[in-house]
């Protein structure tokens, strides 16, 4: 489970979070007890069937807080926790217990550029996960500590053991897909097929986390978005070479270039393209935002874009 701009496109500022001298004590039996709260209070707080807008804001708001309470009570024996300091000292602890990532712990904020409330903010994790801040924001700290205490619900509910991924996870998952998309059981063996290049990917992650699978989906979803498996396929690659290929690439700036400049290629066969595909970018990314979504695919998307009209428009001036 998942809890999770503007006019002018200004480069966003980046806030580096720092670690604070004040120690919380992460124990491995604290995160699972944690974890193990937060599960349930996610659970106590979606009860109920069908939801209103207003209404699954506040489920949301509730979820969030509990699991952040939680957090504080385990870790420092009391009900308050500095969110954007914890979500840090989280991630610094996952290093340390051997965690593989790449580029570190640190965690990084993205306030996005405004003079006047309200005010938005992204939070990227280590693993590339990103998350926004879900609430209305009246000030640019507040942002800040929306974004990670949504960042902080997921980092912790991703330690639960339900969110590994295991052969019993990946059995029902690959039969969900059957019946979604009205595929056979003989669809899962073959390689070349979605359902079949699906449970591909999950064996080639198991043992990982939901969250870390969603962070690898990510460039697939983008490379699917930016018509490169498309092209691929054209190219008579198969789906098993794409996957072995990219399963192991990172989503980084020769990558985000290269789909800007297939973006600006496709401006010039269709003029503003990219504005109309931009502005529904930021209707996406803004709907993730505030239903307190993992947000980073839209995000990327928006950016590439952004990057894509800023070659072509340096000087932000209206395309005609």
């Amino acid at each position: 489970m998942e809890m999770s701009s503007s006019g002018k496109h200004v480069p966003p500022v980046h806030v580096h979070a720092k670690l604070q001298s004040t120690q919380m004590h992460y124990t491995p039996h604290n995160m699972a007890s944690v974890a193990a709260d937060a599960a349930a209070s996610v659970h106590a707080s979606s009860q109920g069937g069908q939801m209103n807008d207003a209404k699954a804001k506040t489920v949301l708001k509730e979820a969030v807080d509990a699991v952040v309470n939680s957090f504080a009570k385990h870790t420092h024996g009391h009900g308050r926790v500095n969110v954007v300091e914890a979500l840090q000292e989280f991630w610094q602890m996952k290093l340390e217990r051997g965690a593989d990532l790449t580029n570190g712990a640190l965690v990084v904020y993205e306030s996005q550029p405004a003079t006047t409330a309200p005010y938005v903010c992204f939070v990227s994790l280590p693993g590339g996960s990103c998350f926004g801040s879900f609430q209305i924001c009246s000030t640019k700290a507040e942002a800040r500590r929306s974004a990670a205490k949504i960042a902080l619900m997921n980092s912790v509910f991703n330690e639960h053991p339900s969110r590994k991924i295991t052969d019993e996870f990946m059995e029902k998952a690959v039969a969900d897909a059957v019946s979604s998309f009205q595929g056979t059981p003989s669809d899962a063996e073959n390689p070349s097929t979605g359902i079949g290049a699906f449970k591909f990917m999950l064996e080639a992650n198991k043992g990982r986390s939901m969250l870390e699978f969603q962070e690898l989906m990510t460039v697939f979803q983008l490379l699917h978005w930016n018509g490169s498996l498309k092209a691929m396929r054209e190219r008579n690659c198969s789906r098993q070479e794409v996957l072995a290929h990219y399963s192991h690439r990172a989503l980084d700036d020769d990558m985000r270039s290269q789909m800007a400049l297939d973006w600006i290629a496709r401006e010039q066969e269709s003029p503003d393209i990219i504005t109309t595909e931009l502005e529904m970018a930021e209707r996406d990314l803004e709907a993730a935002r505030l239903a307190g979504r993992e947000l980073r695919f839209f995000k990327e998307k928006r950016d590439i874009l952004v990057l894509a009209l800023s070659q072509i428009n340096p000087n932000g001036e209206t395309i005609t």
